[in-house]
C-alpha cells in the first residue's frame, strides 16, 4: 500500500498534476482527511456500544412494531430510510453497521423477516448513506483525488451525483430483495 501511494504521488508529480514543492501540503491535507475519517469510525463504534449497554433497544423495537403493526413493506422501507439518515450523518457504512445491526436485527426478527432479508436490510441501509454522505470515505476519497487541481466541488461533483445514481436504485432494489427473501 505504501509503495502504491509513492508510485501514485510520483506519477501525479511527473504528469504535472501538482508541483513537487506542493507535495508536502497535498500529503498533509490528505492525512488530515484520513484522521477525520478514522475519528468518525471510532466515535460511531462507541455510540453503538453505548446503545447496546443501556438496553433501550428492546423498547425501541417494541415501539416500532406497535407503530407499523403487520405492515412488513412499510417497515422495510422505513428501516432503509432510517439507515440512510444514520449513515449520512456518520459517513461510513463500516461504522454504521454496528448501530444499524443492533436496532435492525431485533426489529427484523419481530417483523418475521428471514435471515437473508435481515442481512439485505442491514447491508443496504448502511450502503445507502455511505454512497451519499459528505463525510463518507466513498465521496471524500474521489474528491481528494479529483481535487488535485483545486477545481473540484465536493458536494456538487461527488456527493450529489453519487447520491442520485446510487441511492435511488438501491432503495428500490433493497426493498424488493427484503420483501422477496
Amino acid at each position: 500500500m505504501i509503495l502504491g501511494g509513492l508510485v501514485g504521488i510520483g506519477l501525479l508529480s511527473m504528469g504535472g498534476i501538482f508541483k513537487w514543492r506542493e507535495a508536502d501540503d497535498l500529503f498533509t491535507s490528505g492525512m488530515r482527511m484520513m484522521a477525520l475519517i478514522g475519528f468518525i469510525m471510532i466515535s460511531a463504534a462507541g455510540f453503538a456500544e453505548v446503545m447496546k449497554t443501556t438496553g433501550e433497544i428492546d423498547a425501541l423495537v417494541s415501539g416500532a412494531f406497535a407503530l407499523f403493526g403487520d405492515n412488513r413493506g412499510l417497515a422495510a422501507l422505513v428501516m432503509l430510510l432510517v439507515g440512510l439518515f444514520i449513515t449520512l450523518g456518520i459517513g461510513s457504512s463500516f461504522s454504521t453497521i454496528p448501530i444499524i445491526a443492533a436496532i435492525f436485527v431485533p426489529l427484523a426478527v419481530q417483523f418475521g423477516f428471514s435471515p437473508m432479508a435481515t442481512v439485505v436490510l442491514v447491508g443496504t441501509a448502511a450502503a445507502l448513506g455511505d454512497a451519499g454522505s459528505p463525510a463518507s470515505d466513498s465521496t471524500l476519497g474521489p474528491t481528494s483525488g479529483l481535487n488535485v487541481d483545486r477545481q473540484h466541488d465536493h458536494m456538487w461533483d461527488s456527493v450529489v451525483p453519487t447520491f442520485l445514481h446510487h441511492n435511488i436504485p438501491l432503495v428500490g432494489f433493497g426493498w424488493l430483495a427484503a420483501m422477496m427473501l
